[in-house]
């Protein structure tokens, strides 16, 4: 019986560790469409998020088979209620990823074309946030999982100067009103899947600890 267990959990490991390079996919694609403007990708990404969704099930319908067919309990429990949590994260990081891409979308269609510099690092830094948080996963890193959470501070400090470029844009250009109302969404998606890569590190720190400590 145990055995068989084992094999449940490391299918479960295996699966999130693919919902994490799902995830960490979107945001490469959107991250990608927005920069160059290709509007043929944002919509790739947006079909997309369809598999993320779907891998979100396959990963929450093991986890209700290991609770319920298995009892685990101590360590193995907080693996299983962890990752149900997680996907619950990174299935929300794939949906912003997507909503990225409809705002690229839209931008594209209005031909605007100018770039604010504190969006791309707001999306590098993101990027590395949710990269490390499902590294932190498979590596059973508590130090790393920690240095995702301290950093979402540099993305939040990020996204007040984004929104001061937005505002500067509207007041030198108010036709352009629109335009900035868009980049600002894309700041706050970004913003939010800092926020989602620091609840999954929270997750892992769980996992490990069988604390469960917040962002302060």
């Amino acid at each position: 019986m145990r055995n068989r267990f084992d094999r449940q959990l490391a299918e479960l490991n295996q699966d999130l560790i693919q919902m994490g390079h799902m995830i960490g996919q979107a945001i490469g694609m959107a991250i990608s469409a927005l920069n160059h403007r290709d509007k043929e990708l944002a919509e790739q990404v947006i079909d997309y998020d369809d598999e993320i969704n779907e891998e979100e099930r396959q990963i929450e319908n093991l986890c209700l088979k290991l609770l319920l067919q298995q009892q685990p309990v101590a360590r193995d429990l907080r693996l299983i209620s962890a990752a149900l949590k997680m996907i619950t994260d990174m299935e929300r990081i794939g949906d912003q990823a997507a909503d990225i891409s409809e705002v690229t979308i839209h931008l594209i269609e209005t031909g605007y074309k100018k770039d604010l510099e504190h969006i791309k690092k707001m999306a590098a830094e993101t990027t590395c946030m949710v990269v490390q948080s499902v590294e932190a996963y498979v590596e059973k890193d508590e130090a790393k999982a920690r240095d995702v959470i301290e950093h979402d501070d540099i993305v939040d400090d990020l996204f007040i100067k984004a929104r001061g470029d937005v505002i500067d844009l509207i007041r030198s250009n108010p036709e352009e009103g629109a335009c900035a109302t868009d980049l600002l969404m894309i700041a706050k998606y970004f913003e939010r899947i800092g926020d989602h890569a620091c609840n999954i590190a929270e997750w892992v720190i769980f996992s490990i600890t069988g604390e469960h400590e917040k962002k302060k």
